[in-house]
């Protein structure tokens, strides 16, 4: 029996803009609003906003948090200073990735994790499971949370209409709690775009007035609404991975070419240690097929799952194809064999059915913002 999609505290006002609204891990979100191309030119060039209310948050508290979290997770939690957060993982005993997380340590006691919407119960359920003789609480905070996002060059312009928190002092991956708009919100500087931008956690009932004040603040600035597909034209372009496409349970962070998460060097065991150090071994004497990007010659877009080709032969694997506003061409993001994978290597292509279109190999990421 399917049940009924999730709504934001925003899913009034998304209709009421004439959003194209789509099924998301359970959530019924905003694709669009009107142009796919205009939203992603706008963060690019301006600024968007995003309801995420989808993420999941998850709050770990007590003496031993930092403990149980550097246990349960590959990063050191223990090393994450106030007020600032960290881009890690969550694994299986046998090293395959579960999901891909930030950690926000928002006290000395306590820590928000973020996690992806489709795996929000899974990273639940294996935080509850691995807390045990640890001096700490796991808290499902799912519902105690909406998030917008503000993102793109004019962001910080927006963002200081509208607050007195210290956004100057406020670097890339730290969040301070402040006031936006007369709302109580964790103001974080993380994304998923590849621009400067902020993502303001906020009380659900609050959501409505802070996107309203936003939208106001951000008219001088040419904020436009934006919805997931931009988003994820966006972190393509940024060559940020996306769980289910270039990061799954099959592949460890060494894999995925993010073994730089895994610290072996924190104190005591953590959940798959054993399988990750047999993991690194492995990529430091035979490589794994390498993540890298793709650039279409022609016009056709590759989607995840088709093959790479060289010589005849699959040497790969499309994980996230589609077309780049920004470059103007279809680009993907694919794991390849190492001996294809270095930018400019000559022959590749995509099989895009029975077709072998040709593609350059490119270093990731694709688009890097001018600071």
């Amino acid at each position: 029996m399917s049940t009924a999609p999730r709504l934001t505290a925003l899913d009034a006002l998304h209709r009421s803009l004439g959003a194209t609204m789509t099924d998301f891990a359970g959530w019924d979100m905003p694709l669009r609003y009107a142009s796919e191309r205009d939203e992603h030119n706008a963060v690019r060039t301006r600024a968007g906003l995003f309801d995420l209310s989808h993420m999941g948050e998850i709050t770990v508290t007590g003496p031993g948090a930092a403990a149980f979290l550097s246990y349960a997770l590959v990063g050191n939690i223990a090393t994450v200073g106030n007020g600032r957060a960290r881009y890690t993982m969550i694994v299986q005993e046998d090293g395959g990735i579960v999901d891909d997380l930030i950690v926000y340590r928002l006290g000395e006691t306590e820590y928000m994790v973020v996690a992806n919407a489709g795996n929000a119960q899974i990273v639940l359920d294996a935080l509850t499971e691995r807390v045990g003789g640890f001096d700490a609480e796991v808290r499902d905070d799912r519902d105690a949370y909406a998030l917008l996002a503000v993102q793109g060059p004019e962001s910080p312009a927006i963002m200081k209409a509208v607050t007195d928190a210290d956004l100057d002092g406020l670097k890339y991956y730290a969040g301070l709690p402040g006031t936006v708009a007369g709302v109580p919100a964790l103001i974080a500087r993380t994304g998923y775009t590849g621009e400067d931008g902020f993502e303001l956690f906020v009380a659900p009932e609050h959501a409505e007035q802070l996107w309203r004040a936003l939208t106001d603040a951000g008219q001088a600035h040419g904020l436009i609404p934006c919805g997931l597909s931009c988003r994820d034209t966006l972190r393509l372009e940024a060559g940020m991975p996306l769980y289910g496409h270039e990061l799954t349970t099959a592949l460890t962070p060494f894999d995925a070419g993010l073994g730089r998460v895994v610290k072996f060097e924190k104190e005591g065991d953590f959940v798959g240690r054993e399988a990750l150090t047999a993991a690194a071994e492995r990529a430091e004497s035979a490589p794994p097929r390498k993540l890298v990007g793709l650039i279409a010659e022609g016009r056709r877009v590759p989607r995840a799952g088709f093959p790479v080709v060289a010589d005849g032969k699959v040497i790969g694997e499309v994980t996230s194809g589609a077309p780049s506003p920004t470059l103007g061409k279809p680009i993907a993001m694919a794991y390849v064999d190492a001996a294809f994978a270095a930018p400019g290597t000559e022959g590749v292509g995509v099989d895009i059915r029975g077709t072998h279109e040709p593609y350059e190999v490119v270093a990731l990421p694709f688009y890097k913002r001018q600071k």
